[in-house]
């Protein structure tokens, strides 16, 4: 058993108001439609907690799920220093898993997934040193897997001796590129403020510690979909049944778990981009919008009816933090998260009328404000976390 110390004894009570639409909400209220928002807080409250006490753990470690083995045309240089990639055989698109279970752990676990360049460390602690997701939920009795998606982190990166992705002549992995989000680029997509170096007057990030933040991004190569979701699926087949939380460029992929493996039982999804059936006719697909850019994404990704199907099953929780555009904006990385919000509404109101239970949560809308992006590193965290915990309790999700 392992035991971690951790705080001063501090504990935050759930936020007593209902996820209600408030009148005269800075951001977001003139465009939410009501019915989308959820409005109570049903099934028991869950305090939350951070605190100098130990966390007593049943087990922890880590392991890697799903990849494949790839092998090179040649013959191998058996008698070389530095061999080129001939002849050898390789691990590809493999996942890295790192989990703590407490001691009478909740029955469903939860499974951090971090976005776009990104690793799972950004569940572990906050940019300023607070406790991070993960353990606010052990301490909430939840078992926690946090992943580092395939093709980066401690996944490995897709290349071999030589070219970038390039393993022989016939084979090539990855494109010969790689994407990076930078400074400036991050400051405005991300809304660490509206255009590098400003701020928003009510900016919720720790930007004492965005130099913190910035040095744990990672470049990414070509994301494929299929090969992330099918290593979330891999993941839930080792563990069993789970709950997924998702942000941004790892939405898609949750969606995508969700509607092939029946052994997603709730996801929770911060600013993602967004799925839709393939025989959906509605405005979505004959306006603009399907052309914009959720970041490296489409804003709508269409799957068969069947797979949509099998994902409206799934009790879900998209969540959008504040200064978001209300109105076009002509720098396109504010005006994508603008996008992605028109998209969600329609997302969440057609999952619904299939008989989902999609519930579509506004932080401004339920009285915090100031949240980037990242609004499970922000200095509101904790509050943001509760707003998880009511979701799961909602759904019955937490027993």
């Amino acid at each position: 058993m392992h035991e971690e110390a951790i705080g001063e004894p501090t504990t935050v009570p759930l936020l007593a108001f209902p996820l209600a639409i408030i009148a005269g909400a800075e951001q977001l209220s003139r465009h939410l439609k009501r019915s989308s928002i959820t409005k109570h807080m049903q099934g028991k409250q869950m305090p939350l907690t951070t605190s100098n006490n130990p966390i007593s753990l049943a087990r922890q470690g880590s392991f890697y799920v799903g990849g494949r083995q790839v092998t090179a045309a040649g013959t191998f240089e058996s008698t070389s220093a530095m061999p080129s990639s001939a002849g050898q055989t390789y691990w590809v698109d493999q996942m890295y898993v790192q989990y703590q279970i407490p001691v009478n752990p909740r029955k469903l676990p939860i499974v951090l997934v971090h976005g776009g360049g990104c690793t799972g460390r950004v569940w572990e602690t906050t940019p300023d040193g607070r406790e991070g997701y993960a353990t606010i939920l052990l301490r909430q009795g939840f078992s926690v897997f946090i992943v580092d998606l395939p093709r980066g982190g401690r996944s490995g990166f897709p290349s071999f001796t030589g070219e970038l992705g390039k393993l022989d002549d016939e084979q090539r992995l990855v494109e010969q590129r790689t994407f990076a989000p930078g400074r400036e680029h991050a400051w405005t997509r991300w809304r660490l403020g509206p255009r590098y170096p400003g701020t928003f007057h009510n900016q919720a990030f720790p930007m004492s510690a965005v130099d913190s933040f910035l040095k744990g991004m990672r470049p990414s190569v070509t994301d494929d979909p299929k090969v992330m979701s099918d290593a979330l699926i891999s993941l839930l087949e080792e563990i069993g049944p789970a709950t997924l939380v998702t942000h941004s460029n790892s939405g898609l992929y949750g969606w995508l778990a969700g509607a092939n493996s029946n052994l997603v039982r709730g996801i929770v999804s911060y600013e993602p981009a967004f799925v839709y059936p393939e025989s959906w006719k509605a405005s979505i697909r004959t306006e603009e919008r399907p052309r914009s850019k959720a970041g490296k994404q489409p804003a709508v990704t269409s799957i068969s009816d069947d797979s949509f199907a099998r994902l409206v099953d799934v009790p879900m929780e998209i969540v959008f933090g504040d200064n978001i555009p209300l109105n076009p904006d002509p720098n396109p990385l504010a005006d994508g998260r603008r996008i992605q919000l028109y998209v969600a509404e329609e997302f969440t109101q057609l999952v619904n009328e299939q008989g989902g239970r999609a519930s579509l949560l506004s932080l401004p809308e339920a009285g915090l404000r100031g949240n980037s992006h990242f609004m499970f590193s922000d200095i509101n965290s904790i509050d943001v976390a509760a707003l998880l915990c009511n979701f799961l309790s909602r759904h019955r999700l937490d027993e």
